[in-house]
């Protein structure tokens, strides 16, 4: 594959650089750009935007076939956002991703676990160097969140991931959409609706522990809840886990709360 004058995308996941949903965005994204690919060596699902100072930093050049065409890919042994950092400062030396992709993520990030999402926490590291970022993953079953199964069908979330891609592409985004997130059901198709939603403030993937006394380890898991009673009706939650529908939600590098600042000291001063 050559780059010749195409727009540049540099394409990341948090599953690693051998999960099938990151061949799938691949394939889809080359029919826009070059596609640089540059993800972890290994699974760092959860690592959030992490910096590690125990990764390795080492790059591995691999060769994947996507389309019949050979492409030289990187793993890194790192964290998803190290990718990042490593597409940008040591692959892309001479030139500017015109795009940042993360996914296809094995899981739905929805909801208040987004923070801890490695998939989007790449998007975001992307967008501090002001980046268009776009952040994209399947709903699947919890059991496949981390064995990288090639029985999951990624070709309508590959789909999505270039129609946003497109946009993205094309289109500004205005200020303070830093990054789409955008989450596909699991029987979603290429006709079924996409939605602009916010991020729920529920706790979705609820914290599990389990303790072995031969051992002395504390094993920590988790499985998914909705509460359908308070669950905000505009939603990521709602939308993909309720309504099966294709949620995009636009994300903010700012997390400052919406106080009203005068409010807030008044109380404070109080």
């Amino acid at each position: 594959m050559t780059k010749n004058n195409r727009p540049q995308i540099l394409l990341t996941n948090d599953d690693s650089i051998n999960s099938p949903g990151l061949w799938a965005a691949a394939e889809a994204l080359s029919t826009l750009g070059f596609v640089h690919v540059v993800a972890p060596r290994v699974q760092q699902t959860s690592m959030g935007r992490a910096l590690p100072r125990e990764s390795d930093g080492i790059r591995e050049v691999q060769e994947l076939v996507i389309n019949g065409q050979n492409w030289q890919v990187y793993g890194i042994g790192g964290s998803p956002a190290q990718a990042v950092l490593h597409g940008l400062l040591t692959v892309m030396t001479d030139i500017k991703p015109d795009l940042v992709v993360s996914g296809i993520n094995y899981g739905e990030n929805v909801a208040s676990g987004v923070t801890v999402s490695g998939t989007v926490g790449a998007a975001l590291e992307a967008a501090t160097f002001g980046y268009p970022a776009l952040a994209v993953s399947l709903q699947t079953a919890v059991s496949e969140h981390f064995n990288l199964s090639d029985k999951v069908d990624f070709s309508t979330a590959a789909w999505f991931t270039r129609y946003f891609a497109e946009k993205l592409l094309r289109l500004k985004m205005p200020f303070d959409v830093d990054v789409l997130k955008v989450d596909v059901p699991a029987d979603a198709t290429p006709e079924t609706p996409w939605v602009v939603t916010r991020q729920s403030r529920q706790r979705y993937f609820m914290v599990t522990s389990q303790f072995d006394p031969q051992t002395g380890k504390e094993t920590v898991g988790y499985h998914t809840r909705v509460d359908e009673a308070t669950v905000e009706w505009d939603s990521d939650l709602k939308t993909v886990l309720l309504d099966k529908l294709v949620s995009v939600t636009p994300i903010s590098l700012d997390l400052t709360s919406r106080v009203d600042f005068g409010d807030l000291r008044g109380l404070l001063e109080s």
